[in-house]
């Protein structure tokens, strides 16, 4: 179904690679995967085994799309969390033995695709020396947005731990990965563009979402925990703590670790407010809990210390929150 995927283009004619397609160094396999999917061992299974590998590439929105194999039998593991990856193996030729944890292991033959969270729970597999695969490399942050913002919020671990195998022969999944590809050789650079390729990148997601919360049991929007996420609360902390300096929404998302979609989606869902609103309005309680202190600043000295610039907005934005001016707030009648 995809032995010509990545290959060639509409037209049929091969298409253009940035990279070398074929190597036999192990040093330049090494620096390609390391860049598209994310540092990890690999190990020949086999003594004096040179590869052999096919190395190609192509972007849809933030997802990378490749067509890889070693050309050997090699097992892969020990892949860095850093790079917050999920991989998402689709098997054109050969076979791939996935571990599943205690001995247990999921083979993925022809038309079967395997997912993996690798910024979440360790990941080994091990590729026979007809190996060949279609695999995506999706950032775990858009997923995890995604969910947040059709099902209100962000799976837990049962699901970013869980490693299974979805999709397969006459599979909706395998149909879109067809799409996928056939997209690609209409069209590489909209694929990789803000309009197609957002688009494309969406349905990629929501599917996978789709089917991997099916095999790990959990119905989304459900079986989510219906309490704030943790980095709501992080956020409010971070914003309590900075309020004085003013952190912008992009300072503090990357302080909790998510984007500023969903710090925003967050806050609405779970506090029906923005960051914004919550900085403004911390900003404005410490500036009236000093001047009830009495300690000796003027209004305006205590204002500057909060960040505020224009005195003018400082004190209608005090006077609609509080219902007085500063000054009466510092020398009450």
């Amino acid at each position: 179904m995809f032995e010509d995927a990545l290959l060639i283009d509409a037209a049929g004619r091969p298409t253009m690679q940035h990279h070398q397609a074929f190597s036999r160094d192990w040093d330049r396999i090494k620096e390609w995967s390391d860049n598209i999917y994310m540092p990890y061992t690999v190990t020949p299974i086999g003594s004096r085994l040179k590869p052999a590998s096919d190395m190609y590439s192509a972007a849809v929105g933030k997802i990378d799309v490749t067509r890889f194999c070693y050309g050997i039998p090699v097992s892969v593991g020990e892949c860095s969390p850093e790079a917050g990856n999920i991989l998402v193996l689709t098997t054109i030729r050969g076979n791939g033995r996935h571990a599943l944890g205690r001995g247990a292991a999921a083979n993925t033959a022809v038309g079967e695709t395997f997912v993996a969270d690798c910024s979440r729970t360790d990941y080994f597999v091990e590729f026979d020396e007809d190996h060949l695969q279609l695999n995506l490399t999706v950032p775990h942050q858009l997923v995890a947005d995604h969910a947040q913002q059709w099902y209100g919020a962000v799976p837990d671990d049962r699901l970013w731990r869980h490693k299974c195998t979805i999709g397969g022969r006459g599979s909706s999944w395998l149909a879109l990965m067809d799409y996928v590809v056939r997209a690609i050789a209409e069209s590489p650079d909209a694929m990789s563009g803000e309009r197609l390729g957002a688009r494309v990148q969406e349905l990629i997601t929501a599917q996978l979402l789709d089917e991997w919360a099916t095999q790990a049991g959990l119905q989304l929007g459900a079986d989510v925990a219906s309490a704030e996420p943790a980095y709501v609360r992080s956020a409010e902390e971070y914003i309590d703590t900075f309020a004085r300096s003013v952190p912008t929404a992009s300072e503090i998302a990357a302080a909790v670790g998510v984007s500023v979609r969903a710090l925003t989606a967050g806050f609405r869902r779970y506090r029906d407010t923005t960051p914004g609103q919550r900085l403004r309005a911390r900003r404005l309680e410490g500036v009236r809990s000093e001047l009830l202190r009495s300690d000796g600043r003027t209004v305006s000295e205590i204002a500057n210390a909060w960040g505020y610039v224009n005195l003018g907005m400082f004190a209608a934005a005090y006077r609609k929150r509080f219902g007085e001016l500063p000054s009466e707030t510092r020398n009450p009648l």
